[in-house]
């Protein structure tokens, strides 16, 4: 067990390291790295406890987001609420789904997500924007879809609310990915809370890879500097590491 949980800390370092560098995608490492690394054999208690991580390192970055003034709240809570009904329903799903089948179907997200990382996005858009009624309309059923995703999924979905943010309300890239925070807060709250119910999270494990995010994101801040003039490549060689472990889950 001690090996095991030595396994799940490192995995939480370089998770976090990957979250700090990149912004987003990196959660999606834990399920794999847990199945196939630590040798969690259930792959519904994999999600489960990887989920849990999520929603407690998004909480952190969320406070220090939010401490700087960069969440937009009205916007983020549209969102959050919507999809925290799809998170729900997406976790109570996948729970019912044969393990191997649903590690399949998570393979497939791991490519989806590696393929969004590659699309260049605009910095540009309106960092004084305010909810209006006509974006709730907006918000709402992106949240809903995206959190239905997160929890079938158990990940955190970032990936996914910082463009629906931005498609949705016209806010910059920064505040998109602060306020998308939130969103995957609940998300991962709601997909592990569920999960818990079932008696599907290893407890043991999830603090391991908790200790270790912390620790990843404090590596992470020197990184982010000196990767500030090969952020293309660097997030080029991220993606293809993703699809090489979903091809490797497929093949498996």
């Amino acid at each position: 067990m001690t090996e095991a949980l030595l396994l799940a800390a490192i995995g939480g370092v370089i998770i976090g390291l990957l979250l700090t560098v990149f912004g987003g995608g990196g959660s999606v490492m834990a399920t794999p790295w847990l199945v196939y690394v630590v040798g969690v054999a259930d792959t519904h208690v994999a999600i489960g406890t990887s989920a849990a991580a999520v929603a407690v390192n998004a909480a952190t970055g969320l406070v220090a987001q939010a401490r700087a003034g960069a969440v937009k709240w009205p916007c983020a809570s549209v969102f959050a609420l919507a999809g925290l009904a799809g998170a729900l329903g997406g976790a109570h799903i996948g729970k019912m789904i044969d393990g191997g089948a649903l590690l399949n179907w998570f393979a497939l997200a791991m490519i989806a997500i590696a393929v969004s990382m590659l699309i260049p996005r605009s910095g540009e858009g309106d960092s004084a924007v305010r909810l209006i009624p006509s974006m709730v309309w907006k918000l709402a059923p992106v949240g809903l879809a995206t959190g239905f995703a997160a929890g079938f999924f158990g990940i955190g979905g970032g990936f996914l609310i910082a463009p629906g943010l931005m498609a949705s309300t016209g806010m910059t890239l920064a505040n998109a990915a602060a306020s998308s925070l939130l969103s995957v807060t609940l998300f991962g709250g709601a997909t592990s809370a569920s999960y818990a119910a079932s008696g599907l999270i290893d407890w043991a494990l999830f603090t391991a890879l908790v200790a270790g995010g912390v620790a990843g994101a404090a590596l992470g801040l020197p990184v982010s500097h000196w990767l500030t003039t090969r952020v293309k490549a660097a997030r080029i060689s991220f993606a293809a590491l993703v699809i090489a472990v979903a091809l490797y889950i497929l093949l498996k």
